[in-house]
Formats: structure tokens, C-alpha cells, sequence
């Protein structure tokens, strides 16, 4: 099994998209060979979405949601970790899932991004 320590390859705030992009870089290849990997995250005290979103959301557009259950462990994720990383796996899944919610939400992220 793979382990990669968090606060060693990122540091104490997992807050970033490049942070996310970091770690799923890491074990995407793991994970789509059928490999375990382990995410350790001893000694991590901030979590953002965007980087559970770039790190691990991401990873259900091409694994199935049991598959990544039963491969991929979380070590050490403090209770606030565990609140956003839920969120971001039950909003990937609904993303990945359903074409009509993913073409709305598509849509409204490139119209905020025309706005700005």
C-alpha cells in the first residue's frame, strides 16, 4: 500500500487547488490500477474544499465510488477534515453521476467566470 503523509508533501492547511492537484497526481495512478493508497494527515489542522475537491472529488469522475471506499484510507483526518471531505465525495458523486446536474453546473460556473 501506498502512504503519502500529508502535512510532509503539502504542509499543516489543505487549502489549495494546486495542493489537491498535488496529492491526486500522487495516487490517481494507484487508484485506477486497483492499488490501495493511504492518506495520512497527522499533524493537518486547516481543510478547504477546493482542495478535497481537486484531490479527491476528481478521482470519482473515473472510479467507481465503492472501488474508491474500499482502496483509498484516510488516516488521521481530523473531524472538521472529515466534515468537508463528506461534503466534496456526496458532491462529486451527485456531479459524476447525473449528466443534467453536471451540464447546470457547468453552465453557471462559466457564466460566473464571463462575469468576472
Amino acid at each position: 500500500m501506498k502512504i503519502i503523509i500529508i502535512n510532509e508533501k503539502i504542509g499543516a492547511n489543505c487549502i489549495t487547488l494546486e495542493d489537491g492537484q498535488q496529492i491526486y497526481d500522487a495516487i490517481y495512478p494507484e487508484l485506477s490500477a486497483g492499488k490501495p493508497v493511504e492518506l495520512d494527515f497527522d499533524k493537518v489542522k486547516i481543510f478547504a474544499s477546493p482542495f478535497f475537491n481537486s484531490a479527491i472529488g476528481r478521482l470519482l469522475k473515473d472510479i467507481e465510488p465503492d472501488a474508491l471506499n474500499r482502496l483509498l484510507v484516510f488516516k488521521n483526518l481530523n473531524p472538521d477534515g472529515m466534515v468537508v471531505l463528506k461534503r466534496v465525495i456526496e458532491n462529486s458523486k451527485q456531479y459524476y453521476s447525473n449528466e443534467n446536474t453536471r451540464k447546470t453546473i457547468d453552465e453557471i460556473l462559466l457564466a460566473q467566470g464571463e462575469d468576472q
